[in-house]
């Protein structure tokens, strides 16, 4: 359904719709991508397709301007087993672990890619985080299994 943009906040936007009703479109549900500033995508007056995709206790109505759209299209996954495993991972900027914890070259690990300076995407640093998180969890996970094999605490 087609609906005007009324009001605008820092957590959202105001849509007027048919039958004298009006919705908010909470900022989450804008775009697929990170929204920063709700500003930066919408504009008091402009005209936006929405879904409704929800009424709460109160009948205020929930919307949604990016599941009015087809989701955008994802690049294709290599099938199969990567190489090296999770080894092969860039290690995200600020890394702090100390240079005898990193994997050394020449001992089966792939040297790091060049990292290109300036700002990263949402995905980008999403992925990033992700790679620290499941190096971090690993290495939490062996410790805990180094630890029960020498008799410590469970």
């Amino acid at each position: 359904m087609d609906g005007k943009v009324t009001g605008i906040t820092k957590f959202g936007a105001f849509v007027a719709l048919p039958g004298n009703r009006s919705g908010l479109v909470h900022i989450s549900e804008i775009a697929y991508s990170y929204v920063n500033d709700v500003h930066d995508l919408l504009s008091e007056g402009q005209q936006v397709q929405v879904k409704v995709i929800g009424i709460d206790d109160s009948n205020r109505i929930n919307l949604s301007i990016k599941q009015a759209l087809p989701p955008p299209t994802r690049p294709e996954r290599r099938s199969g087993p990567r190489p090296g495993g999770s080894g092969d991972r860039p290690r995200p900027e600020g890394d702090r672990r100390s240079p005898s914890r990193r994997p050394a070259a020449g001992r089966g690990f792939a040297p790091e890619p060049a990292q290109p300076r300036g700002p990263a995407s949402f995905e980008d640093q999403l992925k990033q985080f992700m790679a620290s998180s499941d190096s971090k969890l690993s290495e939490l996970h062996m410790n805990e299994k180094r630890g029960n094999r020498r008799g410590g605490r469970k």
